[in-house]
């Protein structure tokens, strides 16, 4: 037993408790339901040209005293009559706000080029064509493509687009790669 002893002297002793030490807000209520405020002591009055604090005021003047509810408090309410309420309003939880999401790359505005060609008839129709692909002729003269929706009219080597203009009555054919 003298053993344990002689280590239960060599183990390091636990800290006290640091006290915990949190705002008193005091409000005295008057007979004519007005109340004057007092946190740890000092004054707290409400905003200039505002009315003085009421009763009804409860909630913005504790909102006040601990910074929106972020700090814990004592709250002592002294009625006229000389009846005392105690209470501690506890902080309330800070709920993590979620990150906002990146705002995605403003996209720039669209790009025109201008396309133009001669030899059309004046007021015809023009069809403007974008190439989305090329093909062969077949050892019969025929040719044939298959379309997909969702191309972007760019050839894929170079990034350059193919436009024809097309005049339907003329039939002036003009073909001009934009860049």
């Amino acid at each position: 037993m003298a053993a344990l002893t002689h280590l239960d002297a060599m183990r390091k002793p636990e800290p006290e408790p640091v006290p915990v030490s949190i705002p008193l807000v005091v409000l005295d209520v008057r007979e004519d339901g007005t109340v004057t405020v007092t946190v740890d002591g000092k004054r707290l009055d409400p905003d200039p040209f505002a009315p003085p604090w009421r009763r009804s005021s409860f909630g913005q003047i504790i909102d006040r005293a601990t910074n929106d509810r972020t700090t814990p408090a004592r709250v002592e309410v002294r009625e006229a009559d000389g009846t005392t309420f105690t209470d501690i309003v506890a902080a309330r939880r800070r709920r993590s706000r979620p990150e906002p999401e990146p705002e995605p790359a403003a996209q720039a505005g669209p790009v025109f080029h201008t396309v133009e060609g001669k030899g059309f008839v004046p007021g015809e129709d023009v069809a403007v064509a974008v190439v989305t692909g090329h093909t062969d002729a077949a050892h019969s003269g025929t040719a044939r493509a298959l379309i997909d929706p969702a191309g972007n009219g760019a050839d894929r080597t170079d990034e350059v687009i193919e436009v024809i203009l097309f005049g339907r009555v003329s039939g002036t054919t003009i073909i001009r790669r934009v860049p």
